[in-house]
């Protein structure tokens, strides 16, 4: 053993002795003597500290030199990583991973003192001349605004091999989360007084970046500049195996790693300056949306509008919510002089109230809702509070742990946990001085979430859930745009519930308002005159200057017409045509892997039978009716 080598064991084995560990012993037993020479004085630093805080597991089984050397650097490079990375460190993470641990296994109360309360709440699910007013004025803002979307997750739960956001909204055009999104943000562009490119913030994880940089990059950015996507790396941490904080394994060399929860956005925005720079920029709110949620920009305009008429500092959207719906519940929680506006988990809210405030827990009122609405993780958060905040935090925000555990005595996990964190809970960094509201949507307008493969969604339902599948979440942007065309006064015939693979679904009639069609209800209204669509009719509209006047679809005939800025078009008349029509899967087809993933994940295929298409590529002035055809 050389001299260098040699003082480091003897320093190292004196803190050791203080600590009634042998080290020494720990290095013959575990193999690491033979590595212990070629490290660097930080990695033999690292793993010392980590047998001191008793995760000599991660080592005890090791080879000597020469055998699986490429597994153990791996594991000693995530270990660095998370040792670079999580504040505090590594044994930070465990010491904190222990005290999270301990209160999760004694069941203390997070929400001890505090008598919840009803929030700040705008009540926006009339979409009346407030809601019209709300529109303009956060239309005013676009130009100021930019966009945070939290992307960190694969498909593998819904049956897609992919990344979440190249899943198709809805089958006709085969339109993608990622790029309904983009359609959004350049819409919103086309309607400010002052163009400018408005930035589109993503965060993704280890698992997801290359996959969302290549969709990107394949598909010329949806039209937006690459200069105005800023792409954020979410790392993950630790997975966890015992109330001890003992790191897990999963083969022998394998550190089990876990996403930290879309909280981790605000400390990236800080550690990449992105926050600062888009301040600077003249940026005043951030809109954070989720990866697939594909109504969110439908509500955007005016929630935006609401946090600054009401000058909320942050605001989370919402929708209302059933008393025990299995969904966060948003509360004013009050202790004393001060208050707390936060998301409550459901399995926290109803104790939490029958241990207050209300002995029969969560309770509706006159209209069949909790009064505490349901969160959707919709934020809008002013910028000029958000900026120090993160100056002063460096984003970091409270972590929470959620074990489930196998025995009663909460000891041992059905399977390794971590630490999370959940970008609502920001309010828990702000002073009294701060206001925090809700905004409450109608819910199919702002929210239709897509998470489940097409056996749980079936699942779910029968036990009385919300599907939450493909199939749902196209019905339900389908929804939106017939909610639009009905705030005009234009008749849309209801359709029957359709079963789809054992999913109970109101599939039609078929409604796509592109966003270049419209943002603002205003706008619909201004371009839909009347008219009637039937219950098995689709309608696709896509381009600014796009007018229907007393347009009438019978049947299931289909109506599409693109048009580029600068051509206008005036559609009349009564159009009879094969429309498109929904095929089922066959159980030979929904078995087949030939067949793309994301047909089968609906449990239906979208044919074009003979649909009335017109397309405008060239400025101009255009009249379309059923003769055009």
């Amino acid at each position: 053993m050389g001299w260098g080598l040699a003082l480091c064991f003897h320093i190292f084995f004196g803190e050791c002795i203080a600590m009634n560990f042998d080290f020494l012993e720990w290095v013959e037993l575990a193999g690491l003597k033979s590595h212990w020479v070629d490290w660097s004085e930080e990695r033999r630093a690292l793993v010392g500290r980590l047998i001191l805080a008793d995760q000599g597991h991660l080592f005890s089984d090791w080879e000597m030199r020469g055998v699986s050397d490429g597994l153990k650097e791996a594991l000693l490079l995530k270990l660095e990583g998370v040792e670079q990375n999580y504040p505090g460190g590594v044994c930070g993470y465990v010491e904190k991973s222990r005290r999270l641990l301990e209160t999760a296994r004694s069941g203390d109360n997070p929400f001890e003192g505090y008598i919840p309360q009803q929030p700040n709440r705008v009540d926006l699910t009339v979409m009346d001349g407030f809601y019209d007013r709300m529109e303009e004025l956060g239309a005013r803002q676009f130009a100021k605004m930019a966009v945070v979307m939290v992307a960190g997750g694969l498909g593998e739960r819904l049956g897609f091999n992919g990344i979440k956001v190249d899943i198709p909204i809805e089958s006709i055009g085969g339109t993608s989360y990622l790029k309904q999104y983009a359609d959004a943000i350049l819409a919103m562009e086309a309607r400010m007084e002052v163009r400018r490119t408005m930035p589109f913030v993503i965060m993704v994880s280890a698992d997801t970046d290359g996959a969302t940089r290549a969709s990107l990059e394949g598909n010329g950015y949806f039209g937006l500049k690459s200069s105005q996507v800023h792409i954020l790396k979410q790392e993950l941490v630790p997975a966890v195996a015992d109330n001890a904080g003992r790191l897990a394994l999963g083969d022998r060399y394998e550190l089990l790693m876990k996403p930290h929860g879309h909280g981790d956005i605000h400390m990236l925005l800080y550690k990449s300056g992105l926050a600062q720079r888009l301040a600077d920029e003249g940026i005043e709110h951030l809109v954070f949306i989720q990866d697939t949620n594909g109504q969110v920009f439908n509500a955007v305009p005016a929630a935006l509008g609401v946090a600054v008429d009401e000058g909320f500092d942050f605001m989370s959207l919402a929708v209302n919510r059933i008393p025990d719906e299995a969904v966060g519940g948003l509360a004013m929680l009050v202790r004393g002089e001060s208050a707390l506006t936060l998301n409550v988990e459901y399995n926290q809210l109803d104790p939490l109230l029958r241990a207050t405030v209300s002995p029969d827990g969560d309770v509706p009122n006159e209209d069949g809702f909790s009064i505490f609405p349901g969160n959707i993780n919709v934020l809008v958060i002013r910028m000029d509070v958000y900026v120090p905040i993160l100056e002063e935090t460096q984003g970091i925000i409270a972590e929470f742990v959620n074990p489930k555990y196998m025995d009663a005595d909460r000891i041992v996990f059905k399977k390794p946990t971590r630490l999370e964190t959940m970008m609502q809970d920001l309010p828990k960094l702000f002073s009294e001085e701060q206001r925090v509201g809700v905004a409450v949507f109608d819910r199919v307008w702002c929210f239709s979430a897509n998470k489940n493969k097409l056996v749980d969604a079936v699942a779910k339902q029968l036990q009385g859930g919300a599907a939450e599948a493909a199939a749902t979440a196209e019905a339900d942007f389908y929804e939106a745009g017939r909610m639009r065309l009905r705030a005009t006064g234009m008749e849309v015939q209801d359709a029957a519930s359709v079963n789809v693979q054992g999913i109970e679904f109101v599939p039609g009639p078929r409604v796509l308002l592109r966003p270049s069609f419209t943002m603002r209800l205003s706008e619909v209204k201004e371009r839909v005159q009347g008219g009637r669509l039937a219950d098995e009719a689709t309608l696709i509209l896509d381009g600014p200057d796009i007018r229907l006047e007393q347009v009438e679809l019978l049947g299931c005939s289909g109506l599409v017409i693109s048009a580029v800025p600068g051509a206008a078009v005036t559609v009349r008349g009564r159009f009879e045509n094969a429309g498109f029509e929904r095929v089922l899967l066959s159980e030979a087809e929904m078995a087949d892997v030939s067949v793309p993933e994301t047909v089968r994940m609906r449990g239906y295929r979208m044919v074009d039978r003979g649909a009335a298409v017109f397309r405008f590529d060239e400025p101009g002035s255009y009249m379309v009716s059923p003769e055009c055809g």
